[in-house]
């Protein structure tokens, strides 16, 4: 489909960039009379993890010039906004409470994205 693995994160990057904002907009707008202040403010948390990790992957993307270390640290974090940040909106919208246990994964592949990000720079330098 894309030319390579740095060219394909860059595209999922990008439009989970656009799903990060709509689902933003959809809280603030459709969600706000629907969803307790509780639920909104998970259905927040996800928005604002999955919208910084997203920046995080493209930037780690741009940095590392291809390089495989950074194209690991980008699909990690990618993958960890989507397990995190997604495992909260299921549970803001109603998902049972053991769906829950599907969230630490997500923040497991993000602090291992961060720490593969760190890897890189300091093989790099």
């Amino acid at each position: 489909m894309f030319e390579s693995p740095h060219k394909t994160l860059g595209a999922i990057a990008a439009m989970l960039g656009a799903i990060a904002v709509a689902l933003g907009a959809f809280g603030a707008h459709a969600l706000r009379g629907t969803l307790d202040p509780a639920a909104l403010a998970i259905w927040q948390t996800a928005v604002s993890y999955l919208f910084w990790h997203v920046l995080a992957a493209l930037a780690a993307l741009h940095a590392g010039d291809a390089a495989k270390a950074a194209r690991i640290a980008a699909a990690l974090l990618l993958a960890g906004a989507i397990v995190f940040s997604g495992s909260l909106f299921a549970l803001a919208l109603g998902a049972p409470r053991w769906f829950g246990a599907i969230t630490p994964v997500g923040g497991t592949l993000l602090i291992a994205g961060w720490i593969a990000l760190a890897a890189h720079y300091l093989r790099r330098a």
